[in-house]
């Protein structure tokens, strides 16, 4: 999701947005503490408000117009950072279930960590394409930690739902990356930079 500074000269909602993203990364680091802690109960908490607020400053950011590239990479971050803060809550607080899903954990581990060491071999930082399909990927991801956490029992469907359009994300991030030469914000997705290519 895209967030940052406002086009028409910044000021409040340029705070506003980068800041409940900021709020976003800082907890992130606070949910990897609450894990060396044992406080699961508290965890679920803030891992749920964090993926609340990753939705409402994507959707002021689009309500607001609000845009930058600056944004843009603090958003990825924050949004990785979040992830891996709820993987490592399933590592350590659901470890009966990443045994018995354990083929699917590495193959997307896998993934993530080859679409973020192209993405540094060739652009020296992040990508941040925020395509629709890591979008829907994200919210997917979202609904099933919390409701993992919250729930006596997974819910089966939504993460091998997730899990499958969180691979597809993946995998098409790793085929944007190898055909953008440059670093570049915001990309609809692969169907639409090959669309566009044709009518250039």
């Amino acid at each position: 999701m895209n967030k940052a500074t406002d086009k028409n000269g910044g000021g409040l909602r340029y705070y506003l947005i980068n800041g409940i993203t900021l709020y976003r990364l800082i907890a992130s680091l606070v949910l990897i503490l609450l894990i060396f802690l044992g406080q699961s109960d508290i965890f679920k908490w803030l891992l749920a408000q964090s993926f609340f607020t990753d939705a409402v400053d994507g959707y002021l950011a689009r309500r607001l117009k609000v845009t930058s590239l600056f944004g843009a990479r603090l958003d990825s971050v924050a949004d990785d950072l979040t992830i891996v803060a709820a993987m490592a809550g399933v590592v350590f607080f659901k470890m009966v279930f990443v045994r018995e899903q354990k083929a699917i954990f590495i193959l997307l581990l896998v993934l993530f960590l080859v679409q973020n060491v192209l993405a540094f071999s060739r652009y020296g930082k992040m990508s941040s394409f925020h395509t629709y399909l890591a979008k829907l990927s994200a919210v997917l991801q979202g609904v099933f930690f919390i409701l993992l956490f919250f729930l006596q029992q997974p819910v089966y469907w939504l993460f091998y739902t997730a899990a499958l359009f969180t691979a597809a994300d993946l995998a098409e991030e790793i085929i944007l990356i190898l055909l953008l030469p440059q670093w570049k914000a915001n990309v609809k997705g692969l169907y639409w930079l090959l669309k566009n290519r044709r009518t250039a």
